[in-house]
């Protein structure tokens, strides 16, 4: 499964998806463009928008992970952010399955929100800039993605 608001983190995530040509695929992100025409081809998830601070689609997209990942049960989560990809992991943590997080590529001297909600309960969370290490200092420097 690949969570992605729509943008930049869904361009950035949509690289690393192209190494996965034989792989099923299940997308969550926005209903947007952008999204539509990336996501064409897999399955799709649509996340309630905004969810910047916004309490109530925060809520809603923990329902929303609650049910679906009862339902689906994917073999790891994968997400680059940003706010739609918190009550996933928080879900994904209550039925421990296992989550990638990837930090963005333009942050290269501060942390997102994100990246700070999802560093502690991610199996596994990714830098793509050596500097990143001092916001985060258990992640693993992959580099560019995108």
């Amino acid at each position: 499964m690949l969570i992605a608001s729509t943008g930049g983190h869904l361009a950035q995530l949509h690289a690393v998806r192209r190494h996965w040509v034989d792989t099923d695929v299940q997308w969550v992100t926005f209903p947007q463009a952008d999204a539509r025409t990336r996501c064409e081809g897999d399955q799709v998830i649509w996340a309630h928008f905004p969810t910047t601070r916004h309490l109530p689609n925060a809520i809603r997209n923990l329902r929303l992970a609650l049910r679906t990942l009862r339902r689906d049960r994917p073999d790891v989560i994968v997400s680059d952010g940003a706010g739609v990809a918190v009550p996933f992991f928080f879900a994904a943590r209550l039925f421990r399955i296992p989550t990638v997080y990837l930090e963005v590529f333009d942050r290269v001297s501060s942390p997102t929100l994100t990246g700070r909600l999802c560093y502690p309960i991610t199996d596994q969370f990714l830098l793509q800039w050596e500097q990143q290490q001092a916001s985060y200092p258990e992640g693993a420097v992959v580099g560019r993605v995108y």
